[in-house]
């Protein structure tokens, strides 16, 4: 029987090993390349963590591939996630409105509430040793190859709201610019950010620290969608049971995780910036450089015999999908709180979470589709999601095919479909060539009370014989049909026009045109392939569109043009040279 909770990092790999999900990989390896391509070969797998116990340049062991299965995931947090959303919707049910009876019969449960806090305390294992701010002792890797440099990418950062001293927690990847600063990656609608610009209104520089292993607890609270204003910390405390213990920075006031790993202390200067990336990110494709805050280091604490934890990310799958998924699992049934309406609802790992959402929807009045959808586009982070679609209470959201046959049967262009062309997207989405902004748009294929249905073509003849251009074509669940053209050498929208005029495919509901590198047998590299490359007012067409009044009417079949764009970025791919080399290596890991 696992126990009952881990209080850090050393006791969840202790776990791990005993049980025969952790490997120790003695042969030295390099944190440039060579980690990542075994790392990302070993979760395609379904393989275990891994403990680098011989990093090269460091005398740091490096773990990583911690929660790269859904059992590792739920073994971390003690329990499975969907079943933390539950208990905190049942709690708000029996006490909103409170009652006696209500508070009473959730006392049980509730008790865990009471551990939603953290605790001073006056010593830690993570200031067992204090050493000189110095980032090159650190196994710190380079993930890919195109990478702007080394990079923190499991860093807990921990800031303060100057104004009202509320804390925020986040993952923000760090670039190493000497060994003493960093890059701060904050996204502008993230808690750190928040805090950042606070701090610059008041004329200061914003003290953080950066927590790099602890209870896994607290790192998954760290990745959760929390409400604004939600202390992470103080989740973290829930889900363990138990206030997470806290002790003060040696050069920052902030008190941090005394069960940590190391914690890199120091301060975010109000005035500064500096280009920051490439970096290999998980929407598959490079993310653009840009300006960022930096970090200045302080010190540096950790516990004796540390471990240096890491992650992954980039085309899915990697480490990150099985946290992501977890995080969606456990707030999905929250929505329900805010809209009744809500049944259930999946963010696609595989289009990276915020591109593709599906939602399915009790309609208690016409059109509860539509206002579903603005709702959810208001609450929480759901504001960066890009796709949207509603379908009925009875649809398993997570069923990709379920979904397309129901937008094949009940999808109306003319009335069930919404763009909204200017925006807040997630800083990492290239597509509109705009930083943080581009367009969503929203189907509503929830069924009508009319008995009429729509149809779809279930077989159509292969547009090849009469488009030689076309390298592939796969025609999937509700009229949905996928073409792989060569962009470069065939206009992708006007590829689109021709498919509309030509014989046998009227019965297509929508045709999404990918580029050469899509394998389309492969679900989840097309529905990455789709949906992380279409912008949907630049790349969304309709066989008929009509402009009435100051009102844009679309109708007929659908067109999405999903190639690669001249200012994409590049597709995150690692070396031929690198993958020949874990190839030949492989067995010596394993040894």
């Amino acid at each position: 029987m696992p126990p009952k909770g881990f209080r850090n990092l050393e006791s969840f790999i202790s776990h791990l090993e005993s049980i025969g999900d952790l490997k120790r990989i003695k042969t030295e390896v390099s944190p440039e390349l060579e980690i990542t391509e075994i790392a990302s070969r070993t979760v395609r797998e379904g393989g275990p963590a891994l403990l680098f116990e011989n990093v090269e340049g460091s005398d740091f062991p490096l773990v990583i591939n911690l929660f790269g299965t859904e059992q590792r995931v739920e073994l971390a947090l003690g329990r499975k996630p969907a079943s933390v959303g539950e208990e905190l919707v049942e709690i708000f049910r029996k006490v909103n409105p409170p009652s006696i009876g209500g508070i009473f019969s959730v006392l049980p449960k509730a008790t865990g509430l009471l551990s939603m806090r953290t605790k001073k305390v006056r010593r830690g294992d993570v200031q067992q040793v204090e050493t000189e701010p110095d980032l090159s002792k650190l196994p710190v890797m380079k993930c890919w190859p195109r990478d702007g440099g080394k990079f923190v990418t499991f860093g807990l950062v921990l800031t303060r709201d100057p104004a009202t001293g509320s804390r925020n927690l986040g993952i923000y990847r760090l670039q190493v610019y000497d060994n003493r600063t960093t890059g701060m990656h904050w996204h502008a609608h993230k808690g750190g950010a928040a805090h950042y610009h606070e701090a610059k209104k008041l004329g200061r520089d914003l003290e953080a620290a950066v927590i790099l292993g602890g209870d896994p607890r607290m790192i998954f609270s760290a990745v959760a969608p929390l409400p604004d204003g939600m202390d992470e910390l103080a989740f973290g405390s829930y889900l363990r049971g138990s206030p997470m213990p806290m002790v003060k920075g040696k050069s920052i006031s902030l008190h941090v995780p005394a069960e940590a790993e190391f914690i890199l202390e120091g301060s975010v200067p109000r005035d500064v910036l500096r280009q920051e990336g490439p970096f290999g990110d998980h929407f598959g494709h490079y993310s653009m450089e840009a300006d960022f805050p930096v970090f200045n280091l302080s010190e540096i604490t950790h516990r004796k015999n540390p471990v240096y934890p890491s992650i992954v990310v980039g085309k899915p799958p990697q480490e990150d999908l099985y946290l992501g998924i977890a995080a969606g699992e456990m707030f999905s049934p929250l929505i329900k709180i805010i809209q009744p309406e809500v049944k259930d609802m999946w963010a696609y790992p595989e289009a990276g979470f915020h591109n593709l959402l599906a939602v399915s929807v009790d309609e208690r009045y016409p059109k509860g589709g539509i206002k579903a959808m603005l709702a959810l586009w208001g609450t929480g982070q759901l504001l960066l999601t890009k796709c949207m679609i509603c379908v009925s209470s009875d649809v398993n959201p997570r069923d990709f095919s379920a979904v397309l046959h129901e937008i094949g049967e009940n999808f109306d262009p003319r009335e069930d479909f919404l763009m909204i062309q200017w925006a807040p997207l997630d800083t990492l989405d290239f597509t509109s060539n705009k930083f943080n902004v581009g367009s969503k748009m929203g189907i509503n294929a929830v069924r009508k009370n009319s008995p009429e249905r729509k149809t779809y073509a279930r077989e159509v003849l292969d547009p090849r014989e009469k488009h030689p251009e076309i390298t592939g074509f796969r025609l999937l669940s509700g009229g949905f049909c996928a073409v792989r053209i060569d962009e470069s050498r065939t206009d992708p929208k006007e590829m689109i026009r021709r498919l509309f005029e030509t014989p046998g495919l009227e019965g297509v509901r929508i045709i999404a045109v990918v580029s050469p590198d899509i394998d389309l047998t492969d679900d989840m590299e097309l529905i990455w392939g789709i949906f992380t490359r279409f912008d949907p007012y630049l790349d969304v067409l309709f066989e008929h569109t009509e402009l009435r009044g100051s009102a844009v009417v679309y109708d007929g079949r659908m067109g999405i043009d999903a190639t690669v764009k001249q200012w994409y970025p590049p597709v995150i791919e690692m070396s031929e040279d690198m993958k020949d080399k874990v190839e030949t290596r492989w067995s010596e890991y394993w040894s």
